[in-house]
């Protein structure tokens, strides 16, 4: 009996050995294609570096993790889900910045930045430093901005840093509110956020196309534009005008970059440049010391200055972006994030004019190549938004139809331009988007 419980026991602890270990396999390979393994990524991208060695492994992957993506949505029902692209919320870039872990990560201990002041020797004084030193490595290695001659002006985002800009601008003895214009399709914000406070010193004045008002204004000039993303100039052809230039997507994830902007009063975010919405900074460069010294003044009384810890977060990444973007074109560019989330971009727009051209009912705009100096290579403009008409004639109401196939997207009256035009996001996460695209293409005349 003792001889049979043992030889029992023993070939059983060996089945149960085999068995547990060939559970435990299976349970890997299970979750590693569920959840795309560890930090989120496909079992795909984690076999090696081979095309990464050529600089060309990460947007290969990219482009994979997409495929997958899509594959992985067939098993639910997507049908009755709402697809949100209404608004610009970058969450596409979360992949990107997993992938550099803790290279980015900030630890800020309790007795840091507890003072009101960053720098008492800046005009700005609660810009930090370390910030703005990030600021000036970035815009030169990307070349999209002038950054010598500049004053940087940090704000709680651009938006704040708009209403800055306005405040600095418009004189404060006028006899009626300055009149503040802007080419339609204008941002949608930008209406609402000149009238919201009924100031005396401004008023929102529409469409500079049509402005004909004697005397002075504000021109806004947001470039690439948002919503149809074109390159922008100054449409009030004459003298009087001062310029804002809302620079937030000239990036080359988005747009080619030709030229150094050197302009007057330029704002950029860090939402649209990292994607870190939720971080709410953004920086102007201002070249006339006393608008800088308004603007300053205008957060001041706004907010008494801007998080000094989201500066430094904002610092640490934009440090990042940087030392992965200074050997873009040779050996490690695949590490770039402008690189990567050019290839991603490009894709995106692939997707969407394939399903555009599946459907017949839509259009999109048309864009002209230009050689961009970042890449060192001819690029397609590949905007964060893509404007889509309807063009149907029996469908009035674009952001009403596709609303009725469970996709929120903004109209054109938002816009300043009419119902047959509406705005939609292309910085979604990959599932969301790929539903969008399948929806989209499934619609026919």
């Amino acid at each position: 009996m003792a001889n049979f419980l043992g030889i029992f026991t023993v070939r059983n602890l060996l089945g149960l050995s085999l068995a547990l270990n060939l559970s435990l396999v299976l349970r890997v390979v299970y979750e590693s294609g569920k959840d795309g393994g560890p930090h989120g990524f496909s079992v795909e991208e984690q076999r090696g570096p081979s095309m990464a060695d050529m600089g060309f492994g990460k947007e290969a992957q990219a482009t994979q993790r997409t495929r997958l993506s899509a594959s992985s949505s067939c098993g639910q029902d997507v049908m009755e889900k709402v697809i949100n692209l209404d608004h610009g919320d970058p969450t596409m870039y979360e992949n990107y910045w997993q992938r550099m872990g803790e290279r980015t990560t900030v630890v800020i201990s309790g007795w840091q930045s507890m003072s009101y002041f960053s720098d008492v020797k800046n005009p700005c004084w609660f810009l930090e430093p370390e910030f703005a030193k990030q600021v000036v490595r970035l815009h030169n290695v990307v070349g999209n901005a002038v950054t010598e001659g500049r004053q940087i002006v940090v704000g709680t985002g651009s938006s704040q840093l708009f209403l800055a800009a306005l405040y600095a601008l418009a004189p404060k003895d006028g006899s009626e509110p300055l009149s503040v214009v802007s080419a339609a399709p204008y941002y949608s914000s930008y209406p609402s956020m000149t009238d919201c406070l009924k100031s005396g010193l401004y008023k929102w004045a529409g469409d500079a196309r049509i402005f004909s008002k004697e005397g002075p204004y504000i021109e806004l000039v947001t470039s690439p534009n948002n919503p149809d993303g074109f390159v922008r100039h100054s449409m009030v052809n004459r003298t009087g005008g001062l310029l804002v230039h809302d620079l937030a997507y000239y990036w080359p994830q988005y747009t080619p970059i030709s030229s150094a902007a050197d302009h007057d009063l330029t704002l950029f975010t860090v939402s649209k440049a990292t994607g870190h919405a939720g971080t709410r900074i953004g920086w102007a460069l201002v070249k006339d010391p006393e608008v800088a010294k308004k603007m300053i003044k205008f957060i001041e009384l706004n907010t008494i200055g801007v998080s000094r810890d989201s500066q430094l977060r904002a610092a640490k990444i934009l440090e990042v972006m940087t030392n992965t973007s200074e050997n873009v074109g040779h050996i490690g560019s695949y590490e770039s994030f402008f690189w990567i989330s050019h290839h991603l971009m490009a894709e995106r727009w692939q997707l969407l004019r394939a399903a555009v051209n599946r459907s017949r009912v839509f259009s999109l705009p048309d864009f002209t190549p230009g050689f961009c100096h970042f890449l060192n290579q001819d690029s397609q403009p590949q905007p964060a938004f893509a404007w889509l008409k309807c063009e149907d004639d029996r469908v009035e109401d674009c952001e009403s139809f596709l609303r009725g196939y469970k996709m929120l997207t903004r109209g054109g009256r938002h816009f300043g331009v009419g119902p047959k035009y509406v705005r939609i996001s292309m910085l979604d996460r990959d599932n969301n988007f790929n539903i969008f695209v399948k929806r989209l293409s499934a619609i026919q005349s």
